[in-house]
């Protein structure tokens, strides 16, 4: 028999108690602490192995993401472990419910899912939801900045993550972190990932994986924190929990109730179709306002949060205003501030104004949106924009849940910014106090869902 030092024998016993602590409950460990058994890789080389009753991941360069996935799917579920990247520009993150295509990169194969981020990385993005091989981006950690700093480098973090019915939750050494509500993937394999590197000098770096157990029977919802912004991918419906917290849909799916002409007290008769879930402004070849026009809220907005998904047609133009009054008279579209929505590519409005200020998810004249290819969905595919407005004027864009721009009204950058601008005629531009929200009739197809809002005190 082999002499143990105390440490070691302290570990073991530390370790045994962790598993019969885990068997209690409904709890089942994913490792057995010894090896791999019930585990596999898929996808690029990177090594697993266990040493010391954890998983030890090793990054190889110039490989795929490698994940190491169990054999067994599962549906409804709690996960709980602790991670370590070595690597503090590192990445890896946690698959969920997640599938393998075999075919995929002409044989070598591709996993792919929604994952639990893991990024020790100056974005501070851990905690967010990633779909792996698919959508990318669905829950950037900027949708929940509070949560942005729980990622502790250097040492072990630790992950809870609850899959039950159509919701996703993440939280990171304790903190509430991510909350989507997606209705793909109602079950799958859990996967482990060490993520690629491009040089030599990021290869050996561990990823270490520990006290990995699972719940599936016997679990219900936890509780999330108010005043977390939730991605819910269900076309036009709020979760309890949105309700609770203050959210209420503008758009309902099937009806124009809540809207208005801009130039009347009715909905227009023509230029608009309510189809599929989905408001959508009919094309007039380009012609702007002259066919329904532009479609308002009927209440008004001071401090809010507002979240649409909108669909682009090739070479398609429209808008989202806010803080439109009426007051002002303009032959075309109604005034106010506007969140961009238009095809880069192919609308001509893209290379107009300045540096770029009339591109997608601009302030549309004014800032330019600073967004990323990445982050964009493309055209015929629906993406998610967003307007902050915070009680102290403080304004908010983004895109696909990408922070893109933001300013204050009224402050003296935004002024000398209005003075440039083609809103210089109006005395004010953009300060009222309250105002309605506009869907921009720009004479090319273009469709809305999902538009919900809240207020903001």
């Amino acid at each position: 028999m082999f002499p143990v030092s105390k440490p070691v024998f302290l570990f073991f016993i530390s370790l045994l108690f962790y598993y019969a602590a885990s068997a209690q409950n409904g709890w089942i460990n994913l490792c057995n602490g010894k090896d791999l058994s019930g585990w596999k890789v898929l996808g690029g080389k990177a090594t697993y192995k266990v040493e010391d009753g954890a998983i030890v991941g090793t990054t190889i360069a110039k490989t795929r993401n490698t994940f190491l996935v169990t054999e067994k799917e599962y549906g409804d579920f709690v996960l709980e472990l602790d991670i370590y990247v070595e690597d503090e520009n590192g990445n890896s993150g946690v698959q969920t419910r997640s599938h393998y295509d075999a075919a995929a990169f002409n044989g070598e194969g591709k996993v792919y899912g929604r994952q639990c981020e893991v990024d020790p990385s100056w974005r501070r993005w851990t905690g967010g939801i990633y779909d792996e091989g698919r959508r990318e981006w669905i829950y950037p950690m900027q949708l929940n900045a509070a949560a942005q700093y729980a990622y502790k480098p250097h040492t072990f973090n630790h992950y809870k993550i609850e899959c039950i019915g159509n919701e996703m939750k993440t939280w990171v050494n304790g903190i509430a972190a991510a909350y989507v509500v997606d209705t793909i993937d109602a079950k799958g394999f859990i996967g482990l990932q060490v993520h690629s590197v491009a040089e030599e000098k990021q290869a050996g770096k561990k990823v270490i994986f520990k006290n990995i157990r699972i719940k599936t029977t016997g679990i219900t919802p936890t509780a999330f924190p108010s005043n977390v912004y939730v991605a819910n991918f269900v076309p036009n419906t709020l979760t309890a929990y949105e309700k609770k917290d203050g959210w209420r849909l503008l758009f309902d799916g099937k009806t124009n109730k809540g809207w208005r002409s801009a130039k009347g007290e009715n909905f227009p008769a023509g230029g608009w179709k309510i189809v599929d879930g989905a408001i959508t402004v009919l094309s007039s070849e380009g012609k702007e306002s002259t066919n329904g026009g532009d479609i308002v809220t009927s209440e008004q907005y001071a401090a809010f949060d507002l979240s649409f998904e909108f669909k682009l047609t090739p070479g398609a133009n429209s808008g989202i205003k806010y803080f439109v009054t009426l007051q002002e008279k303009s032959g075309g579209s109604a005034i106010g501030l506007e969140y961009q929505v238009l095809d880069d590519t192919l609308h001509p409005d893209a290379k107009m104004g300045r540096d770029g200020n009339r591109t997608l998810a601009s302030l549309y004249d004014l800032i330019k949106a600073d967004k990323q290819k990445r982050f964009l969905r493309p055209v015929g595919a629906w993406n998610c924009g967003r307007v902050v407005v915070y009680p102290n004027n403080k304004v908010e864009h983004y895109l696909n849940g990408v922070k893109v721009l933001e300013y204050i009204r009224g402050s003296k950058e935004y002024r000398d910014l209005v003075a440039i601008s083609k809103y210089v005629i109006w005395k004010n531009f953009g300060e009222a106090e309250k105002g309605h929200i506009l869907l921009q009739d720009h004479g090319n197809e273009v469709s809305f869902r999902s538009i919900k809002i809240k207020t903001l005190k």
